[in-house]
């Protein structure tokens, strides 16, 4: 996959817009808005973006403990990233290029500026890397500057449960996926950064990771569904 302007396997925008606009249907984290560019003001998931996204969680959940912010900001993005290049390489066999996903306004929703993709490769593999890099690498990119020095397989574990997170959400709102998600869900755990995060443990895409986000620590906080804390 190249994403570069003219290659043979670009998708052509209106097509990629029309996918994102389907997906978006979906709700939730499947959301994410295209624009012709940039945002005014440059909007980018820029390390200053997310510390402010971050430090809104620290006052949402009253605490001062720095790490609890990033994390649950981290753990929110790595959704909002991988749930639409999920829904769009399975239901329109397109890999959206997200290099170009910035903060759509002052909340946590994205959009994709100049909107690019590619041709979903096969086999499942091949599709796995794809949808990766394009999910798993733009998060590792912010990652490198984050206002906290945060645990690498925390970070890791982070993705794996927002991954998986969002394919049962989409097994739920498209039960006909079952089995290429399935495939492509435990393919992509097993890609790059992900091998050893967490297992798969039923049918319906639930999850059980081997680190913690660290919500339950803060006020009021508890232990997640998936989280390796919880028995």
């Amino acid at each position: 996959m190249t994403g570069g302007s003219g290659a043979a396997d670009d998708v052509p925008a209106d097509e990629i817009v029309e996918a994102l606009r389907d997906v978006a249907r979906l709700g939730g984290f499947f959301a994410l808005d295209t624009a012709p560019g940039p945002a005014s003001g440059g909007g980018h998931l820029t390390p200053e973006g997310f510390a402010a996204r971050a430090g809104t969680v620290n006052e949402r959940y009253g605490t001062a403990e720095t790490r609890i912010g990033v994390s649950i900001a981290h753990l929110g993005l790595a959704a909002r990233l991988w749930s639409p290049v999920l829904a769009c390489a399975l239901l329109h066999g397109i890999v959206p290029v997200m290099t170009t996903a910035e903060w759509a306004g002052e909340g946590s929703a994205l959009r994709l500026a100049g909107p690019r993709g590619d041709r979903a490769p096969r086999p499942t593999p091949a599709l796995a890397h794809a949808v990766a890099a394009q999910a798993d690498g733009v998060l590792q990119r912010l990652e490198s500057h984050l206002p906290v020095r945060m645990a690498p397989r925390l970070l890791a574990g982070n993705s794996a449960s927002a991954l998986v997170g969002s394919a049962a959400q989409l097994l739920r709102s498209r039960p006909g996926l079952r089995a290429p998600l399935t495939a492509l869900t435990r393919e992509l755990l097993e890609t790059g950064r992900l091998p050893g995060t967490g297992r798969i443990t039923g049918p319906g895409l639930t999850f059980r990771r081997r680190s913690c986000c660290l919500y339950y620590r803060a006020p009021n906080g508890s232990k997640c569904g998936d989280c390796c804390l919880a028995r």
